[in-house]
């Protein structure tokens, strides 16, 4: 079976998302009898098709009372399921403006990302904002599904004028894998299988391509450097070390766990710690009670060390001569999700892998235009918006541009009095700050020299 494979579905309100996922989860017999039941009979009760047995497949998806009482998707809804060859998690995202912030959640992290366009309108707006949104995180594949295709009698002129509009937006944005794909959501044409319906198109269903995409940890454990953020360092201690055949080793035992971020690590590899930069050696890999020659992303593991180094959570082990330069500055892109603006000055937390440090946003340099993608002046920014910031941290950072590691370029701005998440942000190109440039900003903050 395949690795498991994340994706996110977004598009337009009234574009059928919820439809589609509804109709991908019950083709793919991914739908357990007793809801399938209940689907089909709220369904009836409706008069859903005007016909006996007919299924309003977005219920299967919309889950909060008042999506189904509107008729639109507001959270984000993650569903679990599989098929023979792969397993997925789809981040089900809401299509309407107001809750762009919900769909950055659930794209963040996902290896794919399917868009609806329906065949009627083309390419709106909202599927524009979309699209930028996805090209700022950089998402893998983006799979554009043309969907009520059999509303214009499966027309495959209209298919190739959204198809060449696409084509034309991503280049301006520079996704460079997209997929076209025409779609019947309602009918499940080129949903699982292939439709009979629209023989101008010989390209794989939705669901035959999500099941053949590479996901980011397989072409990161192939591409990328080993990179360990530490979550907790493991020495037992107590009764416990009393209560094995070999105390005494039980006792020496010493390991940092953690989720490989990225790469692979092997008994016997050299690693650099942060912080400090000293290098040893991996002498162990425990993965549960069981020990392992070799580990990859994203598994979670215990690694043991050749040397007692001092480090505990929020130190990162990379690779011998992969260790990214710390910082304390760094430029990046925010999508900010606060109910209060964010304005110059901000004292906030950031949280970089397993570390949570104090930083101040210093500067706003503006905001995009998801029109164009351009930067225009801004004195805040207000929910949903996706501006581009500087922030100074207090304590050094191994932070590396989210265009050379998606996983270690992120982060998440905290509200500091209440541990609100505020923003997710992305590095866009880090800047060394001066001595006096520190200086001045840990007077301005009040924090302790370092």
């Amino acid at each position: 079976m395949g690795a498991l494979l994340r994706f996110a579905t977004a598009g337009s309100v009234d574009d059928g998302k919820s439809t589609l996922v509804g109709r991908l989860l019950h083709d793919s017999k991914a739908i357990l009898a007793d809801q399938l039941e209940a689907v089909t009979r709220t369904s009836a009760e409706r008069g859903f098709g005007g016909e006996p047995g007919a299924i309003d497949f977005a219920l299967l998806t919309d889950g909060l009372r008042a999506e189904r009482e509107q008729g639109i998707t507001i959270d984000v809804a993650y569903r679990y399921f599989s098929t023979g060859r792969r397993s997925f998690i789809l981040a089900d995202c809401p299509g309407h403006v107001q809750y762009t912030r919900n769909m950055v959640t659930g794209a963040t992290t996902a290896d794919a990302v399917v868009v609806l366009v329906d065949a009627r309108n083309g390419v709106l707006e909202q599927t524009r904002r979309h699209l930028a949104v996805v090209a700022l995180l950089r998402v893998p594949h983006v799979i554009i599904a043309v969907n009520k295709i059999d509303l214009l009698g499966y027309s495959q002129q209209a298919y190739d004028t959204v198809a060449a509009d696409v084509a034309a937006l991503a280049r301006e944005l520079g996704l460079a894998d997209t997929h076209v794909i025409p779609v019947s959501a309602l009918a499940g044409d080129n949903i699982v299988d292939r439709s009979a319906n629209t023989p101008w198109y010989d390209g794989p269903s939705l669901l035959e391509l999500l099941e053949t995409l590479p996901s980011l940890d397989e072409l990161e454990s192939e591409l990328e450097a080993l990179r360990f953020p530490v979550q907790l360092v493991i020495r037992p201690q107590g009764a416990l070390a009393h209560d094995v055949d070999d105390a005494e080793s039980f006792r020496d035992y010493r390991a940092f766990a953690g989720r490989i971020s990225s790469g692979t690590v092997r008994v016997g590899d050299r690693v650099q710690v942060f912080p400090g930069g000293a290098t040893t050696t991996v002498t162990g890999i425990d993965a549960g009670s069981d020990s392992v020659d070799e580990a990859s992303a994203p598994r979670s593991v215990s690694l043991r060390l050749a040397d007692q180094l001092d480090a505990a959570r929020g130190a990162v082990i990379v690779a011998e001569g992969a260790l990214p330069e710390p910082r304390r500055e760094l430029d990046a892109a925010v999508f900010w999700l606060g109910a209060q603006p964010l304005r110059p000055g901000a004292r906030v937390l950031v949280k970089s892998g397993t570390s949570t440090v104090q930083a101040l946003v210093s500067d706003i340099v503006g905001r995009r235009d998801l029109d164009t993608l351009a930067l225009e002046p801004a004195a805040a920014l207000e929910v949903n918006d996706i501006g581009q910031v500087r922030v100074r941290l207090a304590t050094e950072l191994p932070i590396e541009e989210y265009a050379t590691h998606r996983r270690a370029g992120a982060f998440l701005v905290i509200d500091p009095q209440s541990g609100y998440t505020l923003a997710a942000g992305i590095v866009t190109a880090p800047v060394e700050a001066s001595a006096e440039e520190r200086a001045a900003t840990a007077a301005a903050a009040g924090w302790v020299s370092v």
